[in-house]
């Protein structure tokens, strides 16, 4: 039994951590895939609050003696490991935080009253890590508390493993393509290899940084306070969720299509000298994109079957246009010295649109926005959006915007219009346009990010719980350049 002097000194401890938490929370960045932040920080922010009630009361009745507890309970570890995952760099598209997931398995959805057999597992975090969609299980308990089979007031590891398995593998537009567990202080040795032994858990090799360093203020003496947390007993665990869905697999015949697409397509010429039609900053976005392309054909078919990501940026329709758009290729000045009425006749009601573009591209040039997201990488186009792009560039697209249309088609990689399992298990709806279900899902098919200024889907993705990987970038249109 521990002292009261000792408990009130914990609770304290805990008020200091939980304070420095709330900054970490608010500090987190906010990603470029624009899946909404609210959501996921407002619900940590809550359960920080939480904790704090918690611990003030405890004060007080510690205060007033009226505290007769022999131990204190907290839970503010458990959260400072949640968010030490949630800032690590190769982490996008969060989309729920410590929440229970509703789920049914594959033999109540045939049952007529499905509804009434739900049952929820508790997921720390759903996101994606390095483009492909995860959920991560946190434990911060001491580890010789953690058993590997049931016992009294403990189900057991074992039983906690299997669950989260079962969900993942149920869930349609949910399932992950692995479950992480992170164990932030570490496994004994037996149920370590338990894990690796009954369910194929391997080490998973991320850049955590060992500790975690936060400040807090202390008024009295105008000290600052070091609060230190050491990771260096985690242990990460990786458990992979086979899909055998008909879109994850690809048949010999789909192989076939998708390597004779790679072949139609010519190569990225090796010297690109720069215009007046092109321009030098289209043809520096696009010389970037040479690194990768000419790998994809070797490694099309290792990297679906063992499920690691090529380097690869899905791009759709709004990103062409971005690119070869007059706006974005040194118009912004014949635009602007064209008399309103002119420009109000040519654009009618999207002169407001246009010149907010073109205000938006003097002050942030958007070639080097774009070159900034894929550099290095290989670019892909599914075929709806090689075949929507090429039909808006022709009704509405100038012949210098012709020109660059062509040019960056040349070094894109087409391939076939194959969306994952989980965006075509969406229901489509007004906001869940099958269109770009399947833009999205072939970019999450491939596990790449898909560069779209089209945020109203990725927001009515993000609402279903979806954790979709993706890169935002600025509209632009084209203006007949």
């Amino acid at each position: 039994m521990e002292s009261s002097e000792t408990l009130i000194g914990a609770a304290q401890d805990a008020k200091k951590r939980c304070e420095a938490l709330k900054d970490r929370i608010e500090g987190l960045r906010t990603q470029s895939s624009s899946s909404p932040t609210s959501n996921w920080k407002t619900t940590l922010l809550r359960l920080v609050h939480s904790e704090l009630s918690f611990l003030n009361r405890f004060l007080i009745s510690a205060s007033l003696n009226n505290n007769r507890q022999s131990s204190l309970s907290v839970n503010v570890g458990h959260l400072e490991s949640v968010v030490h995952i949630l800032e690590l760099p190769s982490i996008s598209g969060i989309s729920r935080v410590c929440m229970s997931i509703p789920l049914v398995s594959s033999q109540e959805k045939l049952r007529p009253n499905a509804a009434s057999c739900l049952k929820s597992i508790y997921v720390d975090i759903m996101c994606c890590l390095e483009g492909s969609p995860v959920w991560f299980i946190v434990s911060d308990r001491n580890p010789k508390y953690i058993s590997w089979e049931w016992s009294s007031g403990n189900k057991g590891l074992r039983n906690r493993v299997e669950e989260v398995l079962e969900a993942a593998r149920s869930s349609e537009t949910l399932r992950p393509s692995s479950v992480i567990f992170f164990f932030s202080k570490g496994l004994e040795d037996v149920v370590y290899e338990k894990l690796q032994h009954e369910f194929g858990a391997a080490d998973l090799r991320l850049t955590f940084p060992c500790f975690d360093c936060s400040f807090c203020e202390e008024s009295e003496d105008d000290w600052i306070n070091v609060l230190l947390r050491s990771y260096e007993e985690a242990c990460v665990l990786k458990l992979e969720i086979k899909d055998q869905s008909k879109y994850q697999n690809l048949t010999s015949t789909t192989g076939c299509i998708i390597r004779q697409t790679l072949r139609d397509l010519p190569l990225p010429e090796e010297n690109i000298q720069g215009t007046p039609t092109l321009g030098e900053s289209l043809c520096s976005l696009i010389s970037g994109l040479k690194c990768c392309l000419l790998d994809v054909e070797l490694n099309l078919l290792k990297t679906m079957c063992n499920g690691h990501s090529l380097q690869l940026v899905n791009f759709d329709t709004t990103a062409l246009i971005a690119i070869v758009s007059g706006i974005s290729n040194g118009g912004m000045n014949k635009l602007l010295a064209t008399s309103e009425s002119k420009l109000r006749s040519q654009f009618k009601s999207n002169y407001e649109f246009v010149i907010a573009q073109v205000n938006s591209e003097i002050q942030n040039p958007i070639h080097k926005e774009l070159s900034a997201s894929t550099s290095g990488k290989g670019g892909i186009i599914c075929e709806s959006v090689h075949s929507e792009f090429q039909e808006l560039v022709s009704m509405c697209g100038g012949p210098n915007e012709k020109i660059r249309a062509n040019y960056i088609l040349k070094h894109l990689r087409m391939v076939p219009d194959c969306p994952s399992s989980r965006l075509a298990s969406l229901p489509t709806t007004r906001k869940l346009a099958l269109k770009n279900k399947v833009v999205f899902g072939t970019g999450d098919y491939w596990h790449a990010p898909t560069l779209s200024a089209n945020m109203a889907f990725v927001r009515a993705v993000s609402q279903t719980g979806m954790s979709l990987f993706t890169i935002q970038h600025r509209p632009r249109a084209l203006i007949g350049d």
